[in-house]
């Protein structure tokens, strides 16, 4: 799995780093305008720290780095609210050295808790839970069915998407975006769009396996 665990984050590094001008415009909209440079600059940082990291194979260990390199290098909230999600996804993934349709369930919910509670936010603010919560909860709903890996991810990313459409139809409250009210209507929120950047270039990686 070490091979393939950093083939999975570098997926999901570059595929932010590809959208960072995408990000950056939406967030200029109604934000302070550096969403993508910010997510970007964290996964070169994170790119370039697990490469000492090479050899590792513990998923949660390696996750963990993850999420302290994001936090140290990435400004604004994003830094301290992505950084937290894999922070917590880090500890069901503990000694793990494979992923299955249990542990990332666990790690969703976990990351989600973690936003929440670093974020003092819920859904329905025009935030990344927008995008997370319905792709968490449409992933257990395949679990229960019985759905494999990529079956769940594909419903999780749905969902995703479906809640970053719904950002559009809501007032931010929370955040920059906050002070522009009923001006925020209109707009996607960047980090539920980085979000569903991030879930759905993990499921075309895994894809492609």
């Amino acid at each position: 799995m070490s091979g393939e665990l950093y083939e999975v984050i570098s997926a999901v590094g570059e595929t932010i780093i590809g959208n960072r001008q995408m990000l950056t415009d939406l967030d200029a909209a109604i934000g302070d305008g550096d969403h993508g440079i910010n997510m970007a600059r964290g996964f070169e940082a994170v790119k370039a720290k697990l490469q000492t990291l090479e050899t590792e194979s513990d998923i949660g260990k390696v996750l963990k780095t993850v999420g302290m390199t994001l936090i140290s290098s990435v400004g604004g909230a994003a830094g301290p609210l992505y950084g937290t999600a894999f922070l917590r996804a880090a500890a069901p993934s503990q000694g793990k050295t494979e992923l299955d349709v249990e542990t990332i369930g666990l790690m969703l919910e976990a990351a989600i808790a973690g936003i929440k509670e670093r974020g003092k936010a819920t859904t329905g603010e025009k935030t990344m839970l927008d995008a997370l919560v319905p792709a968490y909860e449409a992933f257990q709903d395949g679990a229960k069915t019985g759905k494999s890996v990529i079956e769940c991810l594909e419903l999780a990313c749905e969902a995703a998407q479906q809640g970053v459409e719904f950002t559009k139809t809501i007032i931010a409250t929370k955040g920059r975006a906050s002070y522009l009210g009923e001006r925020s209507r209109g707009h996607q929120d960047p980090g539920a769009t980085s979000s569903y950047i991030m879930l759905k270039a993990l499921l075309e990686h895994l894809r492609r396996q």
